[in-house]
């Protein structure tokens, strides 16, 4: 069944195929050359030729013919092939008893066959030509009257029957005539067959609307003509037939420049029309997934696709690609001068292929490097990735600055490869720092400060850069060519790239004052109130050797308490505000005495409230959790993360929770330990 289906679409995709090429060639065709052709050459007295309307009509009709073939359904678009099938091997038949009567003819021997030789040679090949046909044309057309399609061997039984050569000419004539009436019969009968599709096609598409609306209706028809396969098979095909015209008439081997042109001049002839461009852009979009997806694999495998089965489509390469080709006019351009600037867009395709390669392998690196994997062959295949997208984008912008003359396209692909390459250097030097903490016995304290200031210098650099280029870009748009296009793109790079950046990195800087600032309002717990509370840190499940007691009374890590301030503040326990003291520090932030480790239940510290309400707010005591149990929490990796946004929705359910009425001594002590792990161990993530 699964071999049936994949037969099933790929003739869904090859029988439309044709249909895409017959609309490239008649986009290619100009009907007004054509026709001051026809007026030169001996064919204008032909009445066929004498109306240019009447062309250029058909002309229309082709394209009204080639939009009917695309979207006929699978079925009749197979039925018709078959239709046209037959008509060819009619027409081979003809051509078969033609050539039989027109070599009799020249021979001029009229007696029995078997008396000669060359005769009796001639007979029984067409004989046997004609008898395939029939039964092909029987095959084809699913039935059993095989005389239906034997007209053309009336000749040869003619000349069986000793009949003269002259007579035998006549024969073959009315067995033509004879087979054009049958084809005419045959499509008199089916002329309303295309009336009858067309009226059935525009109910259901009437319904479909009014059902489900016109984008439903456009993404169906996507779906099912396979649009973005079909339009990369129709260039794939254009793409080898130009390769192949051009080696056919070639009888030295080309040399490796010549071979580079050459592929570069296939694929500039190959993107003249608006079809064939999307042809191309389709191409690049399935290269550019294929790409993605090896670089997924070599990375995790098999994992991969059962990890992340929604690969990255490569949309954004193809759609690149279409919008340059659009601004720059590259259909209209000539030959060489398309070629030439087809090479700076795919350059910068090439860029934007780099950019998605790190995308896929930055988390996945610095996971590796986190989770103390100790296989070797994983960290081979990381880092050698990394170095491949640290060297290669370097030396593509060398090879452009090398060739190629400075101007806006390509300041964009050279900023683009450096900020590829400095951000693999980022990349890299935090796993080695992970690494580096894998062979200590103590997690380094200041790794989230120490990661924040590597990804911040890449940021600032890349602000910078992209600010050179919109600079760059405003200069050139105001003592250059000014072109509308071009302004918007330097608009949508100026927002985009340069002012929502910098508002993203400003926001950041803000929220890590703000942490630091609350951090160093907060007291810190002294030996022996560390030695009363005798517990880990909530956040990370690590032993405390230091730690800030909260308002509320709760002990944390100073770098965990930081990271959770990022996003809100709350306390992660009971998500009480957080706010800076006006009180001295040590007031009201004495310890609770806790009880002996094999105590059933904890005592619970009610804290004062509004006065709106009188929820009772519980401290995240509970028995102490071994150090194998505490162990699970990677210290290290505990440190380098930063806390999501979706840590929200655990202040809703905590707050939904204590709403209940359910006062915290009323819980089990296990209960309300679980409840605490999962709330706050589920909001850490790398």
């Amino acid at each position: 069944m699964a071999a049936k289906e994949k037969l099933e679409a790929m003739l869904n995709v090859a029988l439309r195929v044709p249909s895409i090429m017959l609309l490239d060639v008649l986009y290619r065709w100009d009907v007004s050359s054509f026709f001051q052709q026809i007026q030169r050459s001996s064919l204008n007295n032909n009445p066929l030729f004498q109306y240019k309307y009447l062309a250029l009509n058909m002309h229309y009709v082709g394209y009204i013919l080639s939009v009917v073939l695309l979207t006929l359904p699978r079925q009749h678009l197979v039925q018709l092939y078959l239709y046209f099938l037959t008509a060819l091997l009619l027409y081979a038949g003809h051509q078969i008893s033609r050539d039989y009567v027109r070599s009799e003819l020249e021979s001029g021997y009229e007696g029995p066959m078997y008396l000669e030789p060359l005769s009796m040679n001639r007979f029984m090949t067409a004989l046997i030509g004609q008898l395939v046909v029939c039964t092909l044309c029987s095959c084809v057309m699913k039935t059993k009257q095989i005389w239906l399609f034997s007209a053309h061997m009336l000749p040869l039984l003619a000349r069986l029957c000793l009949v003269p050569l002259e007579t035998i000419a006549i024969i073959n004539k009315f067995a033509m005539i004879f087979t054009g009436l049958e084809v005419l019969y045959f499509l008199a009968s089916n002329l309303l067959v295309p009336y009858n599709l067309a009226k059935s096609a525009y109910r259901e598409l009437v319904q479909v609307v009014e059902v489900y609306g016109l984008l439903a209706l456009g993404m169906s028809l996507w779906n099912q003509l396979v649009v973005p396969v079909l339009f990369m098979v129709f260039w794939l095909v254009l793409f080898a037939l130009q390769i192949y015209s051009y080696f056919s008439t070639r009888d030295q081997p080309a040399s490796r420049e010549r071979l580079l042109f050459l592929f570069l001049t296939s694929i500039a002839e190959c993107c003249s029309t608006p079809y064939s461009l999307l042809g191309l852009v389709f191409t690049v979009s399935f290269v550019a997934l294929g790409v993605l997806t090896l670089c997924k694999f070599y990375l995790q495998g098999y994992r991969a696709f059962m990890n992340d089965p929604a690969m990255n489509r490569g949309m954004t390469e193809g759609v690149t690609l279409l919008i340059l080709a659009v601004q720059t006019g590259l259909i209209e351009l000539q030959v060489v001068h398309r070629a030439f600037l087809l090479s700076i867009i795919l350059f910068i395709v090439v860029a934007s292929i780099l950019q998605s390669m790190l995308e896929i392998a930055d988390p996945i690196v610095l996971a590796l490097g986190a989770s103390r994997d100790k296989s070797l062959w994983k960290h081979f295949r990381a880092v050698s990735l990394c170095l491949f997208l640290l060297v290669f984008p370097a030396y593509m912008a060398y090879m452009i600055c090398q060739f190629f003359h400075m101007d806006f396209w390509l300041l964009i692909i050279i900023s683009s490869s450096i900020l590829t390459s400095l951000q693999v250097l980022g990349t890299l030097f935090i796993y080695v720092l992970f690494m580096v903490e894998e062979f200590r016995r103590e997690p380094v304290e200041n790794m989230d400060d120490v990661i924040y200031y590597v990804n911040g210098t890449y940021r600032l650099l890349e602000f910078l850069v992209a600010l050179c280029v919109v600079a760059y870009g405003v200069s050139e748009t105001i003592f250059g060519e000014w072109t509308v296009m071009g302004s918007m793109i330097i608009f949508i790079h100026s927002y985009y790239n340069v002012w929502l950046r910098a508002q993203l990195g400003w926001k950041s800087f803000l929220l890590r004052r703000d942490a630091v600032n609350k951090i160093k309002s907060l007291p810190t717990a002294t030996k022996d109130q560390l030695e009363q509370h005798n517990d880990i840190c909530a956040i990370c499940y690590q032993d405390m050797k230091s730690a800030i007691i909260t308002p509320c009374g709760h002990f944390f890590h100073a770098g965990c308490l930081k990271k959770w301030l990022y996003v809100q503040e709350t306390c992660p326990l009971c998500h009480c505000q957080l706010k800076n003291p006006t009180q001295p520090p040590g007031l009201g932030l004495e310890p609770v005495p806790q009880p002996n480790p094999g105590a059933e239940q904890n005592t619970v510290q009610q804290q004062a409230t509004e006065p709106a309400g009188a929820e009772h707010q519980e401290r995240a005591g509970g028995k102490p959790i071994d150090n194998g149990q505490a162990a699970k929490g990677s210290g290290s990796l505990q440190d380098s993360v930063n806390v999501k946004d979706d840590s929200v929705s655990l202040d809703t359910a905590s707050s939904s929770e204590s709403g209940q009425g359910e006062t915290a001594a009323e819980r089990p002590s296990e209960e309300r330990e679980e409840v605490a792990t999962r709330d706050l161990g589920s909001c850490i993530q790398n």
